[in-house]
């Protein structure tokens, strides 16, 4: 096999194309993350969140959100998003959206997420015969079990038989 010979089927899972997902269908996702404080500084300083939970360890000192620095939501987000990956987006054409986004405890540095999914609804894609639409409920949870964060995200997902070797030609 020559490297155009290799389609994007070729290189990507075997049980994560649109055809592949069902209503109800739930996913608890192999990796799982440790939030370090480089995730949370980085990001948190490079769009100038300036809430002191983030920045300043002092601030939070015996509160009702723990102690040690904040990390900053959209880093758990975008963890429990990356964690679902590979098993929800690696034939993705597109993402559509996010919607319902819930933050629901505190994460701090050194807390380690675990996603999972829950497919809400399938659909046809309105302009596209090689796709469909998959929607997907996402939430993270800490090493205690206690869900930190909660979405749904909607994605363009490639069809099997239009873009394997088995498929028709494109």
């Amino acid at each position: 096999m020559t490297p155009s010979d290799i389609t994007s089927g070729a290189l990507t899972g075997d049980g994560n194309w649109f055809e592949d997902f069902a209503v109800g269908q739930r996913m608890r996702h192999f990796r799982s993350a440790t939030v370090d404080e480089v995730e949370n500084n980085y990001i948190s300083k490079q769009v100038m969140n300036t809430a002191q939970g983030h920045w300043n360890e002092e601030a939070l000192r015996g509160s009702h959100l723990g102690n040690g620095r904040l990390v900053f939501g959209l880093i758990t987000g975008s963890m429990t998003v990356g964690l679902a990956s590979q098993d929800t987006a690696e034939n993705a054409l597109a993402e559509l959206g996010l919607d319902n986004v819930r933050f629901k405890k505190p994460v701090h540095h050194g807390d380690t997420i675990t996603a999972y999914t829950e497919v809400l609804a399938i659909d046809e894609s309105p302009d596209r015969d090689d796709a469909g639409i998959v929607r997907f409920k996402h939430w993270g949870r800490n090493q205690h079990g206690d869900v930190v964060c909660e979405l749904e995200r909607l994605v363009l997902i490639k069809r099997r038989r239009a873009w394997t070797l088995d498929g028709p030609t494109r």
